[in-house]
C-alpha cells in the first residue's frame, strides 16, 4: 500500500510517520499492493485532525478523527476505517467482482475562489457521474460519510441526489423538467 502522507498546521515528525505507516498499513490485507492511501493531518484550535481517504476501483473509503492527541486521532480513524470495510465486506466484495465501479483520478479536482465580503462558493468539486443504482449510491454515500451524494441514476438515466433523514431513512431527489 502507497500512502501519502500531508500535514497541515503541523510538522510531520518521524514517530509520527512511523506510526501513520505502522497503523495504516495494517490496512494492506484488505487491499491489492498498488493501493494509495491519502493521509491528512492538521491542528485547527487544540483539534488533532486525521483523515485517510482510500480511492478503490471506484469506491472512495474515507474516515475523519478529531481528538486533543494526533496519535489518539490515528488510532481512531483506523478503528472507523476497519469498521467501515468489515461492515460493507460483502457489499463491496460483490460490487467489485461485478465491475460495478470505475475510478478515473484525473476526473477529481477542486478549485478555491478568492475572497469576497459577501458569501460565496469557496470550493468546487468535479468527479465522474457513472451510472449507479440507488443501492449502489447508498454504499458509496455510507463509505463517504457524507449525508448526500449525487449520481446517475442507472434506470433513469438522469441525475439524482441521495440524502440521509433525521430519521435514518434516505431520501432520493429526482429532476423533474417542465
Amino acid at each position: 500500500m502507497v500512502i501519502k502522507l500531508t500535514g497541515k498546521n503541523v510538522a510531520i515528525t518521524d514517530a509520527l510517520r512511523e506510526q501513520v505507516n505502522k497503523k495504516v498499513g495494517k490496512l494492506e490485507k484488505y487491499f491489492p499492493a498498488d493501493t494509495e492511501a491519502q493521509v491528512t493531518m492538521s491542528v485547527q484550535n487544540y483539534r488533532h485532525i486525521v483523515e485517510v481517504t482510500i480511492p478503490f476501483n471506484g469506491l472512495v473509503i474515507r474516515a475523519e478523527e478529531a481528538t486533543d492527541d494526533m496519535y489518539a486521532s490515528i488510532d481512531k480513524v483506523l478503528d472507523k476505517l476497519e469498521r467501515q470495510i468489515h461492515k460493507h465486506r460483502t457489499k463491496l466484495e460483490r460490487k467489485l467482482k461485478n465491475g460495478a465501479f470505475k475510478y478515473d483520478a484525473s476526473a477529481f479536482g477542486q478549485q478555491i475562489e478568492p475572497e469576497e465580503e459577501q458569501p460565496r462558493v469557496v470550493k468546487t468539486k468535479r468527479f465522474p457521474l457513472k451510472p449507479m443504482t440507488v443501492d449502489e449510491a447508498i454504499l458509496q454515500m455510507e463509505l463517504l460519510g457524507h449525508s448526500f451524494f449525487v449520481f446517475t441514476n442507472a434506470d433513469t438515466e438522469q441525475v439524482n441526489v441521495l440524502y440521509k433523514r433525521k430519521d435514518g431513512n434516505y431520501g432520493l431527489i429526482e429532476p423533474e423538467y417542465m
